[in-house]
């Protein structure tokens, strides 16, 4: 599955656009987790547990959005965008989304 944030990919035409994929999740990390992570904003810098937990979570709402374009026969998904949002202290929402389309190669 080809993935681009450009509306096009050089050397293929689009030719059916398939409409819009999404995969989203909404994650948090564990008590002791979010204690530390509360303790480290007092002293400052990364927040390494959230930001693998956000990395993580990008990564399966990813997966999610490519099982949704395979199921729609999609040779791949462009213009796609991430949108992240915080729910509850703690827990964030990530979406990826983009247009699953049909491609041929161009000679």
């Amino acid at each position: 599955m080809i993935i681009v944030s450009t509306d096009n990919i050089v050397g293929k035409e689009i030719v059916e656009s398939l409409g819009v994929v999404k995969g989203e999740i909404v994650q948090s990390k564990h008590l002791g987790r979010d204690f530390m992570a509360g303790m480290k904003t007092i002293v400052g810098g990364e927040i390494k547990g959230y930001t693998e937990m956000i990395s993580e979570a990008r990564q399966i709402a990813t997966n999610r959005m490519i099982k949704e374009a395979e199921t729609l026969g999609a040779d791949a998904i462009v213009g796609v965008r991430y949108g992240s949002s915080a729910v509850m202290q703690g827990a964030a929402e990530i979406i990826a989304y983009g247009t699953a389309v049909k491609l041929k190669q161009i000679n």
